[in-house]
């Protein structure tokens, strides 16, 4: 019988503390889920957002906050910060962030100004690449609301320099992922050889997940799934080979519930056009770190393979891994090999990074 202190142990010995200091990696580690809101795409919310749709104001530290239906936000510094953000990054033995933005997104926006603020955040990602080249890639928003503004921002971010994916919610709107009039950009990520990596905002169920913070601990890794089925069960992963997708918080509740997506698929006649079991498209996807327990994370890679398993953190938020390089150098049953491919090779790979 596992003890309260035994189980508290563990997890500290398995994931580290806040304040430990990171062992030093054998490699250059990558970061694929780390969020920034760059200081001009804030300043553009707070000037322009009330007349957009949000409610703008500032909290008693006074940090900008936006408040949309379902959400509200607090900017706080250190999402916004580069100079504390590498510090951090040097403490966690991470080189490289993969800079994403986070709720609210842009969707809530109307399209024109959703495009404004997915061109500022993308164009600040630029400016931070070339400023520091070695640290920090983009994954570029696009404003899938207004699908054809979106293919435009894609062809004006996808040749810049700096530009490594694209990043996109779980749905847009209350839309799934199955819906067509997304497939054009999926085209254009396999065509362009841009990785599509997730992330849940305003996730389903808010109605009976108001308490608990359990619209982030359920939430979230339910709306994963649901992002990961759609593409699934539409036949969008058949359509489009090559498309490479990240799913964030080690692919949500999809691993556990494989088998009964494979059962459901001979019984069911909604997919019974699907031309594969639901288990084949499980190495379709790549899946992130952020499971915050190693024998989870380590059934993960049991399932889908070392080359499937990308280094994640959520950084900066309360629910990120601290020490990324420990929980990885802690699946003491794979080789030094598949923890250096965990640790960067399968991002270098996937981000067009040298290996």
């Amino acid at each position: 019988m596992v003890t309260r202190r035994g189980f508290l142990a563990g997890a500290a010995a398995m994931l580290g503390t806040r304040t430990a200091v990171a062992q030093a990696p054998r490699v250059r580690v990558i970061d694929v889920h780390a969020h920034w809101y760059p200081p001009e795409w804030v300043a553009l919310i707070e000037r322009e957002g009330e007349a957009n749709g949000a409610r703008i104001g500032r909290n008693a530290r006074g940090n900008v906050t936006a408040s949309i239906p379902n959400l509200s936000v607090a900017f706080q510094p250190q999402y916004i910060d580069i100079e504390s953000r590498l510090r951090a990054m040097d403490k966690a033995g991470v080189a490289m962030h993969a800079l994403s933005l986070t709720q609210p997104m842009v969707y809530w926006a109307p399209p024109a100004f959703a495009l404004r603020l997915c061109q500022t955040f993308n164009d600040a990602c630029v400016a931070v690449h070339q400023k520091y080249p070695d640290r920090f890639v983009g994954l570029a928003m696009l404003p899938m609301q207004e699908p054809a503004l979106a293919l435009k921002e894609f062809d004006r971010v996808a040749a810049l320099p700096g530009i490594r994916g694209i990043y996109m919610a779980t749905h847009i709107n209350g839309r799934n992922l199955d819906q067509k009039e997304f497939w054009p950009v999926y085209a254009r990520c396999e065509e362009r050889r841009l990785p599509l990596l997730l992330h849940p905002v305003n996730p389903v169920g808010a109605d009976r997940m108001g308490s608990f913070y359990l619209r982030n601990f359920i939430g979230n890794p339910t709306d994963t799934a649901i992002a990961a089925a759609s593409l699934i069960f539409s036949g969008a992963l058949d359509a489009f080979p090559g498309l490479e997708v990240v799913l964030p918080h080690a692919g949500g509740v999809v691993p556990i519930l494989i088998g009964r997506w494979d059962h459901g698929a001979t019984v069911r006649p909604e997919v019974k056009n699907l031309k594969n079991p639901p288990s084949h498209y499980l190495r379709r996807f790549h899946y992130d770190t952020v499971a915050h327990s190693v024998p989870i994370l380590l059934n993960l890679v049991r399932q889908v393979g070392a080359d499937r398993v990308v280094t994640g953190t959520d950084f900066p938020a309360d629910m990120s891994v601290a020490d990324p390089v420990r929980t990885v150098e802690s699946l003491s049953e794979l080789s030094t090999a598949e923890r250096d491919l965990i640790l960067r090779g399968n991002a270098a790979r996937l981000l067009k990074l040298e290996a």
